[in-house]
This record gives C-alpha cells, structure tokens and sequence, in this order.
C-alpha cells in the first residue's frame, strides 16, 4: 500500500516500543490496532472518530493504549460517544 505507515506504539514511561499495539499513518487518517484487531480511526479531514463497537472497551491493555492513542481519558471517551462526537461502529468486517 503506497503511503501507509505502520510504527508501534511507544512507552510512555519507558519510550521503548509496546508489543502488539500500532499506529498506522494512512492518507484518510491514523487507525490504532491491537493485536489483529482495528480500534479506533481519526479521519485527517473533519469526521468523526470512530472506534470499534466490540474491540473498543475489550480489555484493560486495550483500554489504556486507546487512551494514550487518542488523548482521551476513560471518561472523556464515554462523554464523547454518549454526545455522538466519537462513533461506535464495526471497524473489522
């Protein structure tokens, strides 16, 4: 794929890059996995986030990397779908 970049998540304690949990750089946005699974996407252009129904809240390690991928605490995150502002949606079909 031209112009997709893939870089693993960093530490932010350690800096050192955290197993299993990505950043992929795309022209339409920055999608976050985990493992094999799409999280969460932040189009470029205005839009919506958009994290995945199921994957989104699927564990504690997940959790805290969406937080540290998005900026966004627990809470804020949950503010932000119960006002629409983040969209649930399937990101892996």
């Amino acid at each position: 794929m031209k112009n997709v970049k893939i870089t693993p998540l960093k530490s932010n304690r350690s800096g050192r890059p955290i197993a299993n949990q990505y950043k992929i750089e795309t022209p339409k946005g920055k999608y976050f996995q985990s493992y094999k699974s799409i999280i969460a996407f932040v189009p470029k252009q205005n839009g919506k986030i958009k994290l995945d129904e199921y994957y989104h809240n699927y564990s504690r390690t997940t959790s805290k990397y969406l937080t540290q991928f998005l900026g966004l605490n627990t809470q804020e995150r949950q503010s932000l779908i119960n006002e629409g502002g983040i969209k649930l949606t399937n990101l892996n079909k």
